[in-house]
Formats: C-alpha cells, sequence, structure tokens
C-alpha cells in the first residue's frame, strides 16, 4: 500500500476509459541500412498535436499536484494520470498486470531550526545556511554529524585511464573534503583531458560524493561556481535545502558520509584566507597530476536532527506489444521522469516548484509517443514506455528499475529519453545526449534528414547533461541510450534566440517555482519532437539490426558481446 502524505484534500481522478538479438554489423553497414530503409514513408496512425501535449502539462504542472515529489499525494496523482492515460490509449500494464511498480524510499527531511556549521582552529566562522553553504543528510539516520579537519582534494577524482589521483596516499577517513566541482580542465597539451571541454562522470557531485564514502571521509563541501557547476547558487539552494530522498543503502558497501553540502566560492575563500591559504592558488595546482590534497588546519564541525519516513515511491510502466513471434521479446524502451522538487524555499512568494518544462512537458511528449504506437500498424519488436519517479533525488526511479527491471534488461535493444519536451516551438536541429557514444546519433541523423532535421553539438558539454538524465541509468547497465531534445535554431526566429531563452531558462527558472504552465507556450515543438522520437522508437523496433556502443563508449563493455 501506498503512505503519501500532502496538505490538500485527496482529489479522486475518474477512470479512463527468450531471445538473442540480431548480431550486430559494423558501423558503416548501420548507416548504409538507414539511409535505404529510411525514406520510406511513416507508418499511418495517431499523430500528436500540440492541444494534446497542452492537456498533458496543464493539468501535471497545476498547484493542484504540489509540485510531484515523490512519495506525497501529488506525486501519486501524477502517477495515477500518467496510467490512465496509458489506459485510456490501449497500452498494456507493464508490471504483472498493473502499471506501476513501486519501489521504497527514505525521505530525509533536517531540522532546519537545529543546524550548526562551525569552522573552528585556524580559522573562526558559523557559516550561514543556505547563503554560504547548503548541506543535507548523506543517509536516513537520525541524526546527521561529520567533524574533522577540511582537507582540500582537488577535483577529489581517481581515474586511472587518465593517469589521475588527487588523493595520492593521504588517507582522508573522518576528515572533510574540501572539492572542486566539475572536471580537471584540459591543457594545450593534452586537449582531451577528461573529455576536453565535455565533462566525464568523474565531474558530477555524484560521482564525487561516491568517491568520499570510498575514502572513508565524514563529510564532504563542493565548492559552488555558476561556471562550473552549470546553474547558478539559487539553484543548489532549491534542490538541496528540503528534505531529500534516496533509495535504502544496501548491508553491504561503504559507509556513508555523515553531511553532504555544497558551499560557495566566496564563503570558501574567505574561510580559507583566515588561515593564510588562497584558494585560487589551491585551485590552479589543482590541475595538475602532481597535486597533492592540503591540509588546511581548520576544524568543521556540521550537525542536525532529521525527520526519516520510509515510504514508497513508483514508476509507471506500460508495454505495446510487437508482432513478430520472436521479436516481440524484444523491446524499445522510451523513458521521462514525472516527478519534481515538490513544496520548497518560498521564492517571490511561491514555494510550489511545479516542473511544467522540467518535466511535465518530457511526459506529455512521450505520452503522445505512446498513444501514436497504440493507434499504429504495430513494428515486430514491443515498445515498452518507462515513467520514472525520483529522478531530482538523483535518478532514484531509473536506478531501480535498470536494477529491477520489468523485463530481460538484455532484451532492451535501446532506451530513447526525453528530459523537457520543448515549450518554444519549432526547431531546425535537435540536441541528443550521447549521440556520438553509440550507432543511434547516426541512426537518428539520417532518419530526421528528410525533414531538414539536423543534430546539433551539445552546447554545454561542460555541464555533464549525459550524466544528469534517466538514460544514463540504463547506459550504466548497457543498453545503447540517448536523450532526444530541441537543440537551439527555432523556426521562424533570429540565430542566437534559441540560446538565449536556453541561458534565460537556467539562470532564472531551472528548479524554481517560475517553471510553471503558462498558456502562451508555443506547443507545436513538442508535438513535433514527439512525432520525431515516435518515428525512431518504431523504426528501432522493426529494424534487423540493433544499435551498437561505439568501441570508445565507456558503457560498451556492459553489454552482453560488447567485447
Amino acid at each position: 500500500m501506498f503512505r503519501i502524505r500532502s496538505v490538500l484534500p485527496l482529489v479522486i481522478l475518474p477512470a479512463a476509459a527468450a531471445c538473442a538479438t540480431t548480431p550486430i554489423p559494423p558501423a558503416q553497414t548501420h548507416a548504409e541500412h538507414a539511409a535505404a530503409s529510411m525514406t520510406a514513408a511513416p507508418p499511418r496512425g495517431h499523430v500528436v498535436k500540440p492541444g494534446e501535449i497542452d492537456a498533458h502539462v496543464r493539468f501535471l504542472a497545476s498547484d493542484l499536484l504540489e509540485g510531484r515529489a515523490p512519495a506525497t499525494r501529488g506525486g501519486r496523482l501524477a502517477a495515477e494520470y500518467i496510467a490512465s492515460q496509458l489506459r485510456l490509449f490501449g497500452v498494456e500494464p507493464g508490471v504483472n498486470g498493473s502499471y506501476f511498480q513501486e519501489f521504497p524510499i527514505e525521505v530525509v527531511g533536517a531540522d532546519r531550526s537545529k543546524l550548526s556549521v562551525v569552522a573552528g582552529g585556524r580559522a573562526s566562522a558559523r557559516l550561514r545556511y543556505p547563503e554560504d553553504i547548503v548541506v543535507w543528510a548523506g543517509s536516513a539516520a537520525p541524526r546527521s554529524e561529520a567533524s574533522g579537519e577540511l582537507i582540500f582534494v582537488g577535483y577529489g577524482t581517481t581515474a586511472p585511464e587518465f593517469r589521475w589521483d588527487d588523493f595520492k596516499d593521504v588517507d582522508v577517513r573522518g576528515k572533510i573534503l574540501l572539492v572542486l566541482v566539475n572536471d580537471p580542465p584540459e591543457t594545450a597539451a593534452e586537449p582531451n583531458l577528461f573529455g576536453g571541454r565535455a565533462m566525464t562522470y568523474y565531474g558530477r557531485w555524484t560521482y564525487k560524493f561516491e568517491e568520499a564514502e570510498r575514502r572513508g571521509a565524514a563529510g564532504m563541501l563542493i565548492v559552488h561556481t555558476t561556471e562550473r557547476a552549470g546553474y547558478p547558487w539559487h539553484t543548489v539552494v532549491g534542490s538541496w535545502a528540503k528534505e531529500q530522498r534516496m533509495l535504502p543503502r544496501p548491508a553491504t558497501g561503504p559507509a556513508p558520509i555523515g553531511v553532504r553540502g555544497w558551499i560557495t566560492d566566496s564563503a570558501a575563500t574567505a574561510l580559507l584566507s583566515q588561515a593564510g591559504i588562497d584558494l585560487a592558488q589551491l585551485q590552479r595546482a589543482a590541475e595538475s597530476r602532481d597535486f597533492r590534497p592540503v591540509p588546511t588546519g581548520i576544524n568543521v564541525a556540521m550537525s542536525f536532527p532529521n525527520t526519516v519516513e520510509r515510504l514508497q515511491a513508483v514508476n509507471v510502466v506500460g508495454v505495446v506489444r510487437g508482432t513478430d513471434p520472436v521479436k516481440r521479446d524484444e523491446y524499445v524502451a522510451y523513458s521521462a521522469h514525472f516527478d519534481h522538487l515538490g513544496i520548497g524555499p518560498p521564492v517571490n512568494g511561491d514555494s510550489i516548484y511545479n516542473g511544467a518544462f522540467d518535466n511535465a512537458s518530457g511526459v506529455a511528449v512521450i505520452l503522445g509517443v505512446a498513444h501514436s504506437a497504440a493507434h499504429s500498424p504495430r513494428p515486430a519488436r514491443s515498445q515498452l514506455f518507462v515513467f520514472v519517479d525520483a529522478e531530482e533525488s538523483g535518478l532514484l526511479g531509473s536506478e531501480y528499475f535498470a536494477a529491477h527491471p520489468t523485463v530481460p534488461i538484455d532484451r532492451i535493444i535501446a532506451n530513447l529519453n526525453v528530459d523537457g519536451g520543448n515549450l518554444l516551438g519549432r526547431v531546425r536541429t535537435l540536441r541528443v545526449l550521447g549521440d556520438t557514444k553509440s550507432s543511434l546519433g547516426p541512426m537518428l541523423a539520417e532518419l530526421v534528414r528528410g525533414d531538414t532535421l539536423t543534430i546539433a553539438p551539445d552546447t554545454h558539454p561542460e555541464r555533464g547533461y549525459f550524466y544528469r538524465s534517466d538514460h544514463f541509468s540504463f547506459a550504466k547497465v548497457g543498453v545503447p541510450s540517448a536523450s532526444i531534445a530541441a537543440g537551439v535554431e527555432f523556426v521562424g526566429r533570429p540565430a542566437g534566440w534559441g540560446i538565449a531563452q536556453e541561458e534565460e531558462y537556467t539562470s532564472r527558472r531551472y528548479h524554481q517555482p517560475s517553471d510553471e504552465y503558462r498558456p502562451d507556450f508555443d506547443l507545436t515543438g513538442a508535438a513535433q519532437l514527439a512525432g520525431v522520437v515516435y518515428r525512431f522508437g518504431s523504426w528501432l523496433a522493426n529494424s534487423p539490426v540493433v544499435p551498437t556502443w561505439n568501441a570508445d563508449a565507456e558503457f560498451r563493455a556492459l553489454r552482453p558481446g560488447g567485447e
């Protein structure tokens, strides 16, 4: 049974109406096959219209759903809505006769009134929350505590393939680690170090906390700058200055760090300067392989009590069965997360983080794809629709699905994800996260060529978007995956307009209450995106070849037969 919380009265929604994959050919065979087969007219059937997208976004982003936080009434209402739409379309339940894959989630809220972050030793400061620092629990413990010497460990990275080790042989057990966000920068001598301009997984905050746990640290603070993080400080506050959600930790594995957190660049600079340490000088030193951890002589103590609830979150899964007696047991999986941040810190009097773009619009696109799949000629392979929960908490729903798939994971030939469905109009370009990691990129490029669409390079590879949405959970278990979104060249708009809109969203509305529904959204672009994703997915579901990882992709060895 679901146990959920809300401040609104309950609203009841009305009921709505084993085989091996095809042998992998070389990359040029994919392109030749695509060129020969993608010129055919797309299957006839349901075509997604802007009004359909509008109806989904309008409901999912309404205040009634209170920001769709996992394991809340608003989140469950969103799940019920999605399931009712799938049933209406004729999409079959995908979880043993149900649309719902429940999974446990721990909701941990810090008592901010009793939070203390104090520095002593060679420096004295009481860091302000959330102006200087944002911290949260490292695990579902009734109290979070971490105290010890502050040790600067550069980028906090151990990457043998790059011959990089920020820790050397220094024991950091019981210490508070201070780290820089993102990867070590490329150099003239090594322009492709850590992917060059593009962020690798080593640059993500998730990796840095994982490495701190492996090293036995007591806590970690990541130094925030807007340029290196890819978003401003108010996004950190909106994302983390509230209760956190996490999957239950396994009994085995490293002990969790006591406290996780971010610290502003200005607060870290001021704190270190009291000890006679120049943060800018440390940053320059951290750009070298010769860097060694720097003890600061500053003792940091962080503590706060928590409230802990163990609840149930839910993924929503549906399936459209294929027609081939053998290939119907293989799947093209579509995904989109339906959760957002719920109720959080007020901004201009509004505390509901509606998530209209992120990701009510993506859910609307994949619902449109499901509608088309159910009301169009069926391809050979089956099509799996996975609407995941708790993405904003660290890809928890997709991580759970990847670990507990409703179909054998090696039968999923590809994952097509949508995180942001385009609210600004039709485009001439697509942005495809993962297009250079597998044959999915060239396949899709060939498909959309007839639409005069092209795949444009990622405008901000340094932000590591590939590692920030649910396709990454599929990639980590070996499934060729990509996230498909609008590019920045819009029909009828001048050059640079799309980039300006993207930057405005990131700086002012990303993970803010202002990401809310507006009646002036131009949803022709979302309908366009739904058409592209449907056509690509249905082509994959009929293709005699299956997508493959590129030879240099970090996920290739995870796929059966990948090596």
